[in-house]
């Protein structure tokens, strides 16, 4: 039978300008990504303040709102924007990736430039990452967007508001709520890697364990969209996935071939009444 969504996806419209579901939740998504690690920075000994993470959050928002928006026109260009260029500008439309690949592109280099602890802060950002990812995902299902194939499952979702993007693309039928999977899957990743936090000997390793699992999890799940394909039969989404998990998985395994930096303490002096620890480093 399918489970009918009829919300409107605009709130409301003013002078022509159209203020929709999508983007309001896109935006509290993007701010529980930086709350998230803010919070997770006043722990115990994360090495990482709170200016750190403020002063990086613009510019990962900038690299990931530019990067989202190139992704989701290339995936759209022969169908949309090859025939409307100027529709190129807007921000109907944003690819996860892109936001995921752009804001640790301008993070990283933010943070070097500014002598931050790289891996240090990409740990503390992955757990807000997915969960903002999650809340994203509620404005998907609203605005009628990434949904699935035809199913013929009880779960299935059909859209008759027509203002919906499904309903606009004459997608009517019952389909996988794709957009629900990754949720779920969002959700659960974010509790995975909530409890991998502290268990982890080398910084980044949880950032890199995030890109892995969300890619592999995205790849499965986009097999169920709806989408042209991309390149040698793979959509865009796939694509992407593979090239993460090539380049995240030997960046992990070198990560913990690395020597770990251990602190080595300086024989007791019997002649001090105190004994003093080094602050040099030596490598296993």
């Amino acid at each position: 039978m399918g489970i009918e969504i009829g919300i409107d996806p605009v709130i409301f419209t003013v002078g022509g300008f159209e203020i929709r579901w999508y983007g309001v939740i896109s935006a509290i998504g993007m701010a529980v990504a930086i709350i998230i690690p803010i919070l997770l920075a006043r722990g115990k000994n994360t090495g990482v303040t709170r200016e750190q993470i403020l002063s990086i959050a613009p510019w990962a928002i900038l690299g990931g709102i530019v990067f989202a928006r190139l992704i989701h026109v290339l995936d759209k260009w022969s169908e949309i924007y090859s025939k409307d260029p100027w529709s190129i500008f807007g921000l109907e439309g944003l690819g996860i990736f892109g936001a995921i690949i752009g804001a640790t592109i301008a993070g990283v280099i933010y943070a070097k430039i500014a002598g931050f602890p790289i891996g240090k802060i990409a740990d503390l950002a992955a757990p807000g990452a997915i969960l903002g990812q999650a809340i994203g995902r509620i404005g998907c299902i609203i605005n009628g967007c990434c949904y699935g194939e035809p199913t013929d499952l009880p779960w299935g979702v059909f859209y008759t508001h027509p203002s919906s993007e499904a309903f606009k693309e004459g997608h009517t039928e019952i389909v996988h709520p794709t957009h629900a999977y990754e949720l779920l899957f969002d959700l659960a990743l974010f509790g995975v890697l909530m409890l991998l936090r502290g268990k982890l000997r080398r910084d980044g390793a949880l950032f890199l364990i995030y890109l892995i699992a969300y890619s592999i999890g995205r790849f499965l799940i986009t097999m169920l969209r709806v989408n042209d394909p991309f390149l040698f039969g793979l959509m865009e989404a796939q694509v992407i996935s593979i090239i993460v998990v090539v380049i995240a998985v030997p960046v992990l395994v070198w990560l913990y071939k690395r020597p770990v930096p251990r602190i080595e303490k300086v024989p007791v002096d019997n002649n001090s009444s105190t004994s003093q620890a080094s602050d040099g480093v030596a490598e296993e």
